[in-house]
């Protein structure tokens, strides 16, 4: 075939971009060392702060106009505005966070550490391995093409781990004006793009009930316990595995002694539904909920918080193009669907076509055995420098 004709140019995107990226290999783990040994839970604002002070600095010197997000409970949510040739397209959005589940002192025990092929440490997979890609990935378009070819806005949030309630406004009025969505989240076993992501909720169902002696009173009292433990079992009849629907009740909290009847108890419930058409049938099957013992008061509280990412058309086809993209680079690009959030379950839901786990390839998400690939953070680069100049 000869060199010049389109399908041998559009074989060598990702191979180019490869060879661009693959000699910064040692730069890129200097950088994910350096990330990883700031540490950032999502409850501390001043460490999370400082890590975004260090983010800010790196994504300016990368030519990107940083504009802070204050938040007074969580970090100052970060958002790097990159110009692109052709001004009046739409931008492409890289989406991220910088908290972690882990606290300071973490690095104690789980200090960053290479192993082989190998790089651990806090938070390295979840994400930060995903933000050293993502500053490569425009590095190396800037590069080799001069410029990135259209606009592109990264936003990286304090508060995914918890929630992303006060940067969600944020990252649903970024992806409006967008013309797709990249998420730099952990990749699904072996390196896969996810592309569907289930819906998140949490319910809390109160049970007030008749305080008592246990032992001279016992007939007089009513018990909250009693009651929110039928409540839990008929809540357990909403779970439909066929459609993806789990109810999980995670924490309970009741009673004051073991000689009291208790007044008072408590469940908080995970939920999680495959379809955001069955969000408003669960939401009635909570609210319909009634007390077995009616001297028992009964309070239902929650909803859905994150609708879920569902394959569309257009979410299709944007891992369409990455599957291509990675076999033109020689390697295999599956998908996956998975039970756990991100914020693309927010763009999503707008419409935004959106691709998640473009991140690191590794595993332990939350877990001690928390690692990165280092050899697969060159090539997951490069893919997202494709995506950048095709999509």
């Amino acid at each position: 075939m000869p060199s010049n004709s389109p399908k041998s140019k559009k074989s060598s995107i990702v191979a180019e971009y490869l060879d661009r990226v693959s000699p910064r290999h040692d730069a890129m783990l200097a950088t994910l060392r350096e990330l990883v040994e700031l540490e950032s839970p999502s409850h501390n604002k001043a460490a999370v702060d400082a890590l975004g002070q260090v983010l800010g600095k790196k994504f300016e010197e990368l030519g990107g106009e940083v504009q802070f997000h204050p938040s007074l409970n969580f970090g100052n949510h970060i958002q790097v505005d990159f110009p692109g040739r052709e001004a009046g397209r739409k931008p492409i959005m890289l989406l991220g966070h910088f908290d972690t589940v882990w606290d300071v002192g973490t690095l104690k025990q789980m200090p960053f550490k290479v192993e082989g092929k190998k790089a651990a440490g806090p938070g390295i997979f979840d994400m930060k391995g995903g933000i050293v890609i993502m500053m490569e990935a425009i590095r190396a378009v800037q590069e080799l093409r001069g410029a990135l070819p259209r606009p592109v806005a990264v936003l990286l949030n304090s508060d995914e781990e918890v929630g992303s309630d006060s940067s969600r406004p944020i990252t649903e009025g970024l992806a409006k004006e967008s013309e797709a969505v990249l998420v730099l989240e952990p990749s699904g076993s072996d390196g896969a793009a996810k592309t569907a992501r289930k819906g998140v909720g949490d319910y809390t169902v109160r049970v007030t009930g008749v305080p008592s002696h246990a032992g001279l009173d016992f007939e007089k009292g009513q018990s909250a316990i009693v009651e929110l433990s039928r409540q839990i079992l008929a809540m357990t009849k909403f779970v439909d595995l066929k459609r993806g629907i789990t109810v999980n009740p995670g924490v309970i909290r009741g009673g004051t002694r073991t000689n009291v009847v208790a007044a008072e108890a408590e469940v908080d419930v995970d939920i999680r539904i495959a379809k955001m058409s069955d969000a408003k049938p669960l939401e009635r099957r909570f609210r319909g909920l009634r007390a077995f013992n009616k001297k028992c008061k009964l309070e239902v509280a929650g909803g859905i918080n994150r609708p879920p990412l569902e394959k569309t058309k257009a979410s299709a086809a944007l891992y369409d193009l990455a599957r291509g993209l990675a076999a033109e680079g020689g390697w295999k690009l599956r998908e996956v669907a998975v039970g756990g959030g991100s914020d693309g379950n927010f763009t999503s839901g707008l419409g935004i076509p959106t691709l998640d786990g473009l991140g690191a390839v590794g595993d332990g998400a939350h877990a001690k055995h928390e690692h990165v690939v280092i050899t697969e953070l060159p090539r997951k680069a490069a893919l997202i420098a494709a995506l950048l100049e095709r999509i």
